[in-house]
């Protein structure tokens, strides 16, 4: 390595920390219409379909692709155990702190392995791949990514296994980000920075500036990422449940809740049509079992969740059915 990477390696890219600072405050935006839609100003199920979860989607992937670009950064010459070890305590114990506070808060969904847990594992096997050629942790990358097209088995379903991110169904939380395929966001950041190193590409991105007026607030939240993760969540469920003191949002009717919901959720792989008839079927069903309100809450225990899947079972056979050619519509 050359003197010139050396003075690079040592100083931080401002633009990585503006980059993670845009990836906060993107996060930050849909926490923020996460909390409407709990104390209703929003539709049920917004945020979990459509562009909504594309976007949370895309804001996960962003930074977990930033943990590998920074672990290159970092641990790319040698690994830095002393500042690893240090800054791998700060997440697990975060990461404990989520669980714990959501479990006390929304026990039916609490983040047993969400995007801290996710980070903290990924840091730690993300090590192994420092030393891995770039083409080779993109190919893993893809691997890791597919897997779960592929791999999903009941094995993977007990609860002990479920941060793997292979059951046959995906758990209910609130964050949830497992190993596969997320930990493929970080092996793509891990190939893609050995290529711009290699290409020098750092070294101009450390000369890169956006501007005083915009690169110091985006620079002093990407730095202090950790803490605006923890803070920022709590401020604004805060705010919103203050204004909702004084204003509070309309009472909403549960069949209609619960049928946009289920219309939203449908419409992620099945076409308007068969979303409409299937979820008449299921409003009918959950009506009948009694579920409709635990629903409505997000309070089911696992009897009540198995219930529901095998009614969604029923209901997809029979939509299929009276939509079949040659049944009547």
């Amino acid at each position: 390595m050359n003197l010139q990477q050396q003075t690079i390696s040592a100083r931080r890219i401002t633009l990585i920390d503006a980059l993670r600072g845009i990836a906060l405050l993107a996060m930050a935006s849909y926490h923020f219409t996460w909390d409407l839609e709990f104390f209703g100003y929003a539709s049920p199920g917004l945020t979990a379909h459509g562009p909504w979860k594309l976007y949370a989607r895309c804001i996960a992937s962003s930074f977990l692709f930033l943990v590998g670009v920074s672990l290159v950064l970092a641990h790319g010459d040698r690994i830095r155990w002393q500042g690893f070890w240090k800054r791998f305590a700060m997440v697990v114990a975060a990461a404990a702190a989520i669980s714990l506070a959501t479990y006390l808060a929304t026990p039916g969904g609490f983040i047993f392995f969400g995007i801290l847990h996710q980070i903290a594992l990924a840091s730690v096997l993300g090590l192994l791949f420092l030393r891995v050629p770039a083409l080779l942790t993109l190919v893993a990358a893809a691997l890791v990514i597919a897997a779960p097209f592929y791999l999903r088995s009941p094995v993977f379903d007990h609860p002990a296994l479920l941060w793997v991110g292979l059951s046959s169904a995906d758990p209910r939380s609130n964050d949830y980000v497992p190993l596969f395929p997320w930990f493929g966001a970080v092996l793509i950041g891990i190939g893609l920075a050995k290529i711009a190193r290699a290409a020098g590409l750092f070294e101009r991105l450390a000369n890169v500036s956006l501007g005083q007026t915009l690169e110091y607030p985006l620079t002093f939240i990407g730095r202090h990422s950790l803490a605006f993760y923890l803070i920022h969540q709590p401020v604004l469920i805060g705010c919103v449940w203050l204004f909702a003191q004084v204003w509070p949002a309309p009472a909403q009717d549960p069949k209609l809740g619960f049928t946009n919901a289920c219309q939203a959720s449908c419409q992620d792989s099945r076409d308007a049509a068969f979303c409409v008839r299937y979820c008449g079927c299921m409003l009918t069903a959950v009506e009948k079992d009694g579920l409709l309100t635990g629903i409505m809450k997000g309070d089911q225990p696992a009897s009540a969740r198995t219930r529901i899947s095998d009614l969604a079972s029923t209901c997809t056979v029979q939509t299929e059915d009276a939509m079949s050619p040659g049944e009547p519509q």
